[in-house]
Order: C-alpha cells, then sequence, then structure tokens
C-alpha cells in the first residue's frame, strides 16, 4: 500500500495533511500501485482516476 498523496510506500505513523483528512485535497497516487492519477477537480468535488485500478470520486470517500 501506498500513501496517496505522496506516492511513498505507507509508514505507520506518517503525517497526513489538515486538507487531506478532511477530504478537501484529492488523492494525486493510486494506493495500490503508486502510479500518479489523473485528477480533475470541479466546484462539486474531484475524480481521480487510475490506469489499472479505476476511478475514485470525492463523493464515494465522504464520511
Amino acid at each position: 500500500m501506498y500513501d496517496e498523496y505522496t506516492g511513498k510506500p505507507l509508514a505507520e505513523g506518517a503525517p497526513v495533511f489538515a486538507a487531506a483528512r478532511l477530504g478537501l485535497e484529492p488523492p494525486r497516487y493510486c494506493a495500490y500501485c503508486a502510479r500518479r492519477m489523473i485528477v480533475q477537480v470541479s466546484p462539486h468535488g474531484w475524480t481521480a482516476r487510475c490506469s489499472r485500478h479505476g476511478e475514485l470520486d470525492s463523493k464515494s470517500r465522504e464520511r
């Protein structure tokens, strides 16, 4: 597993940016393969697409 914001392997206790924690910042890297994703931001949310693992959107990430 990889960090969605830096693309580096996940490390226990690694800091998470406040905007990412709140769901305001879209992920830039795939959590499964660390490939850079295609990200589109709109006034209503964001979508991020990995060429291998599909698409995420801000609506599916709401808590």
